[in-house]
């Protein structure tokens, strides 16, 4: 057992880590279209780091589960995470491979578009979830998203559902979900586009969102979050069904927006806070964000965060 795993941890995220390959245009190009970008900038992301950059920077002592390649990509996000308080004892650097990267257009309404490659990211099995079940046993939450294989996010949520852990799962990129992950899951977090392609729901307003949660509660998922944007948080709970408006920002860059929600989600309720107190500190740590370019750099720490 390694003395990081041994010390136990408020938050702990099993999922991706990638560099961000981000370009900034007046607006995004069409099929087949080239459009000039004002700027450039590299900087690391990846769901997984980003969810648990934010943890760590709302207050949750974080560990991250998961891999890089043996390159110099590599090295730098491990360096990055490290320098913002997050654990990467159980972080595995695959020899030669390439790390996971992202490609990343914003424009000027802060709207975006990604393709990632997932590089090392690949390469994460459930042996590893098997290798680190201290880690998870240690942990308070354990946060999940979609940018690993689908077979690792179901080992990792069903090791610590088998432990009593409080399981998160942000399930982006949307793909079909088994019942058997969702059984797993104690709060599921789509966003509105993911919801609609889980739930088979088209979502247009906070009725359909609640309606479309509702569907994925059925399926064994115990709370599901549907974020909206600028039109807030529809939340279906075992007591019932609420809608928390979001917190007003002039959005520059959305990019790790929702995952920021998450790292404060996460914090929160690993914290003790309410599930409302949780939301808001999510949504109050997203406002920020959103106001700044970039991913990483872009999540706030809690001193700046007022709920």
């Amino acid at each position: 057992m390694r003395k990081a795993e041994e010390a136990g941890f408020d938050v702990v995220v099993v999922g991706s880590i990638n560099m961000d390959f981000v370009a900034f245009a007046s607006r995004l190009p069409g099929h087949g279209e080239t459009v000039t970008g004002r700027s450039f900038s590299a900087s690391p992301g990846g769901k997984g780091a980003n969810q648990a950059v934010a943890a760590a920077r709302l207050g949750a002592r974080t560990a991250l589960l998961g891999c890089v390649g043996s390159d110099e990509i590599g090295t730098t996000l491990r360096s990055s995470l490290e320098a913002n308080h997050v654990s990467c004892a159980a972080i595995k650097v695959a020899d030669g491979s390439v790390s996971g990267v992202a490609m990343v257009v914003v424009e000027d309404t802060g709207a975006n578009m990604i393709v990632v490659t997932p590089g090392g990211n690949s390469l994460l099995t459930p042996l590893d979830i098997a290798e680190h079940e201290d880690l998870i046993a240690g942990a308070n939450i354990v946060a999940l998203q979609l940018e690993i294989p689908l077979e690792v996010t179901l080992a990792a949520a069903r090791a610590a559902h088998a432990k009593g852990k409080t399981v998160v799962l942000n399930p982006a990129p949307a793909q079909p979900l088994p019942d058997a992950l969702l059984r797993c899951v104690d709060y599921l977090v789509p966003n509105e586009t993911e919801a609609e392609q889980i739930a088979g729901v088209r979502i247009d307003d906070v009725e359909s969102a609640l309606r479309a949660g509702a569907l994925l509660q059925a399926r064994g998922a115990r709370n599901v979050l549907v974020t909206l944007g600028e039109r807030g948080v529809a939340a279906v709970t075992a007591s019932g069904s609420v809608h928390r408006a979001a917190y007003p920002a002039r959005a520059v860059d959305t990019t790790a927006a929702g995952d920021t929600f998450i790292g404060g989600l996460c914090c929160g309720l690993a914290q003790g806070m309410s599930l409302d107190e949780a939301i808001a500190l999510g949504q109050a740590a997203a406002a920020i964000c959103v106001t700044r370019a970039g991913a990483q750099q872009s999540i706030p720490c809690r001193a700046e965060v007022h709920v």
